[in-house]
Formats: C-alpha cells, sequence, structure tokens
C-alpha cells in the first residue's frame, strides 16, 4: 500500500488538502495527515475550519513516504516554508527522486524557493507564476513532470487527487474512483 504524507498548516485551503486526502484513502492509499502547528494536533484552514490531523511532524518519519503532500492557500502555504522540518523532509524527498506534490500556492511559495522545480514544467495559482522564475510555467490544472506533480487551486483538487491515485496505484482504480465519485458525468 502507497503512503502519502500531507503536511498541514495553519491558513491551508481546505479543498486542496481534504479532497486529494478523501480520494487517496477511498483508493486504499494510507494518508497521514501531519500538522506543522507545533503545539497542537488541531489545524485551522484558510476558512478557520478545524482540522485533527493524524499526527506532529515531530512524530513523523518520512523516509517511508511514496508521496509528500503540500495543499496551497495562505497564509498556509508560507507557513509551510517557514517550517524547517517541512523543507528538509521535501527536499530529502525530491533529491531521492520520490514523489512531491503540490497545489495553489504551495508549488511557488514552496517548491520553486527550495529549488524543486528548477527546470521542470509546473502550474501554480495564478499569480504565483513569477515566483517560477526556474521552471516553466505551464498554466494547466495539473502538471506532472518526473517524480513533481503541481496544481493550480481549488477547482483543480479533483482532476490533481485523480493523478495522484493514478500514480499511486492505477489509472484503473483511480477512474473507478472518478466514476463513482460522479466526477466523470460532471466533466461530460
Amino acid at each position: 500500500m502507497a503512503k502519502v504524507y500531507v503536511f498541514l498548516a495553519n491558513g491551508f485551503e481546505d479543498v486542496e488538502a481534504l479532497i486529494p486526502v478523501d480520494v487517496l484513502r477511498r483508493g486504499g492509499v494510507e494518508v497521514i495527515t501531519v500538522s506543522i502547528t507545533g503545539d497542537s494536533q488541531v489545524v485551522e484552514t484558510a476558512h478557520n475550519v478545524q482540522i485533527v490531523a493524524d499526527a506532529m511532524i515531530e512524530d513523523c518519519d518520512f523516509s517511508d513516504a511514496d508521496l509528500l503532500f503540500l495543499p496551497g492557500g495562505m497564509p498556509g502555504a508560507s507557513n509551510l516554508y517557514g517550517h524547517e522540518g517541512v523543507r528538509q523532509a521535501v527536499l530529502a524527498q525530491a533529491k531521492a527522486g520520490k514523489k512531491v506534490a503540490a497545489i495553489c500556492a504551495a508549488p511557488a511559495v514552496v517548491l520553486a524557493q527550495l529549488g524543486i522545480l528548477d527546470g521542470k514544467r509546473a502550474t501554480c495559482y495564478p499569480g504565483f507564476e513569477q515566483m517560477l522564475t526556474k521552471a516553466d510555467y505551464t498554466a494547466d490544472l495539473v502538471t506532472v513532470d518526473g517524480n513533481i506533480t503541481t496544481a493550480e487551486g481549488p477547482a483543480a483538487a479533483f482532476p490533481f487527487a485523480y493523478e495522484l491515485l493514478s500514480q499511486l496505484v492505477s489509472k484503473e482504480v483511480s477512474d473507478q474512483i472518478a466514476e463513482g465519485m460522479r466526477f466523470k458525468h460532471l466533466m461530460a
């Protein structure tokens, strides 16, 4: 079973984190939400919803991660970048050639500033693309370049989640989940 860690910082965009968590879990992926708040497993979203994370970052070892995932939202993405443990884990994951995914502001605010997007194709929330100075900005809903998957914003959360599920399990399982959730009907 694939294993995914989702970093949650105060101010993260609700749907950008929770839709992928939901879709991945439906697809049989082990998903661990990780609070980086330093004092509580409770993390507050950009829209003032309190979420109880599965674990605290201090208690996690990310060496077994198949994917590290960074949701966007502001100030969530800035809070992710400001956390040394997040930066170290994401850099180690990328350096090992393992999967990293980010959506909305997080590709620009976190991955680009860490140099992870240098020479890669990537997307992000419009207005943040000027931070992708060493990446090829696609403006697509979802962009995959090697081990890095990026997505544009809240509306991209479903296609982003199905892409990640395809990578981690299979396209067949991803298509089945998308059909069961009526996503394919919506897009028809």
